[in-house]
């Protein structure tokens, strides 16, 4: 082989290994990012802001980059001292939902009405949405996320979803994010808050316990939780889960009574005590005895159930004195073709197989929103945050339910399967910070996250009652959908931050 052949051939492999690196680092494109200027009244208050719509790389122990998460923050214009101003992340839950439906239905500077009755369907667009007049802007700055997989979020480079597609990969993924968002922001001395809905309460509780971890210890100000879900066995109506027939009860007389098939002549508040103590003192001890109940006390159980359910007494024997919830929306109106919602109890929705054991065509409560909530959003991002992005943003991603971790534990670390629990992180957080203050929102008529359940759960696993501030609407899993329940909710979430 002659010099000359030699020099070549290393030429052509220098410049070959060259643009592989090239090839390599341009195949993870630069973050997004787009700012514009904008103002709100807010709390009375005229409140100039910076829309800042952005992806940010989350990278791994290499420091390589494996997902962009995007993310919208509004933050206040010309703070006499921005670095201690409160700062609030936003997230909504699913697993696999975007925070579409806090952004666009409570925090955000825009909201899209639908009806606030749940009495007709959102129907097709154009929809309304107004600014938001009741906001917070003036009290915190909002950082809205949407986890690894939703929204524009997404894995790249050398990540793999099953890195982030987890209960604690989604969490640690989380954290990531604040850090680094407080970090670039200079918002260490800002207090912080995070506000969770659903299984985004159940990150929240996570979250607040894996930002005390890795070196970069982060102390939360408060959660606000809505439609909390921190122990699943409360939220999870199946078969011989006796807890959900406990837990859901009360729920279920709540919409019973809305639709005036139970409890009529007595105020809401009222009724909903009753059904309380009567699943505390006769419901829960029956349930226990199964079998071993007599026949005659078996027959005034189920005359119970039927007085605060509204449905049949026959059939609730039938159904062994333990009605699923979804067999309850079926049954509840069945006479008017029609099943009542799951988020939202006070949903209608008709059925055209009237023997299903479920709701045949879905919740109502949530195919009667969401056209508008996804619209909304795209034309605001468009409109008012001029993005423009190379891919659909996804309000839900269903391909993460079948592919969700819920194991919290570390693979090779022995672990039996039970019900989904983050309630003892959240116990264990609030010792550790004496500051972590807590505000549960819940609708009385959410049959998926019942408010009995976060009665039930914050009475237990060792959490500070009196750091923890319920409060109650008369409407379901996103409250805020009803517009008396909106306004009653941001005056608490404003007593809250001690406005």
């Amino acid at each position: 082989m002659n010099t000359l052949f030699k020099i070549c051939l290393v030429f052509f492999i220098s410049v070959t290994v060259i643009n592989a690196q090239q090839k390599t680092s341009d195949s993870i494109p630069e973050p997004q990012r787009f700012v514009t200027q904008h103002q709100v009244t807010n709390g009375g208050k005229t409140i100039a802001y910076t829309a800042t719509a952005s992806e940010t790389h989350l990278k791994n122990k290499k420091g390589e980059p494996t997902a962009a998460l995007w993310s919208v923050a509004y933050t206040k214009n010309g703070s006499e001292d921005s670095a201690k101003r409160p700062v609030t992340f936003v997230f909504n839950g699913g697993p696999g939902s975007a925070s579409v439906w806090l952004h666009m239905g409570m925090f955000g500077p825009k909201r899209v009405r639908v009806p606030s009755d749940a009495d007709k369907d959102d129907g097709a667009a154009p929809y309304p949405v107004e600014t938001n007049s009741a906001g917070i802007l003036d009290l915190t700055d909002l950082v809205f996320i949407d986890p690894v997989g939703t929204g524009y979020s997404r894995v790249i480079g050398k990540g793999k979803v099953e890195d982030y597609w987890g209960l604690m990969e989604d969490a640690n993924s989380v954290a990531q994010f604040m850090r680094s968002w407080i970090t670039e922001n200079n918002r260490w001395m800002s207090p912080k808050y995070i506000a969770g809905e659903s299984f985004g309460t159940t990150r929240a509780a996570a979250v607040a316990n894996v930002l005390e971890e890795d070196g970069q210890s982060m102390a939360l100000n408060g959660l606000i939780l809505i439609s909390q879900a921190l122990d699943y066995a409360g939220s999870t109506s199946v078969h011989n889960n006796i807890t959900s027939y406990l837990t859901y009860l009360p729920s279920m007389a709540a919409t019973a009574w809305y639709h005036k098939k139970a409890g009529q002549g007595k105020s809401l508040e009222d009724f909903v005590e009753e059904a309380r103590k009567f699943t505390y003192d006769t419901y829960a001890p029956a349930l226990y005895r199964g079998s071993l109940l007599p026949g005659s006390e078996r027959e005034q159980l189920a005359e119970r159930l039927s007085y605060f359910t509204g449905l049949d007494k026959q059939y609730i024997i039938k159904s062994n004195l333990r009605v699923l919830v979804p067999r309850f929306q079926k049954k509840l109106l069945e006479e008017k073709g029609k099943a009542v919602g799951r988020l939202d109890g006070r949903f209608m929705g008709p059925e055209i197989d009237l023997v299903d054991d479920a709701p045949h065509l879905g919740d109502p409560a949530s195919y009667q929103i969401g056209d508008a909530y996804t619209a909304a959003l795209n034309h605001y991002l468009a409109t008012d945050l001029k993005v423009k992005m190379d891919r659909p943003y996804l309000t839900s991603n269903s391909e993460l339910g079948s592919k969700w971790r819920w194991r919290p534990v570390p693979d090779g670390k022995y672990w039996e399967p039970m019900p989904v629990n983050t309630a003892t992180m959240l116990a264990e957080t609030m010792q550790r910070n004496q500051d972590l203050k807590i505000l549960v929102a819940n609708g009385y008529y959410d049959l998926i996250c019942p408010f009995f359940d976060a009665e039930y759960t914050f009475s237990r696993h060792g959490i500070d009652r009196d750091r923890v501030d319920m409060k109650y609407y008369e409407a379901g899993h996103m409250m805020y959908t009803h517009d008396e329940d909106f306004t009653k909710l941001s005056e608490d979430i404003r007593l809250f931050f001690g406005d």
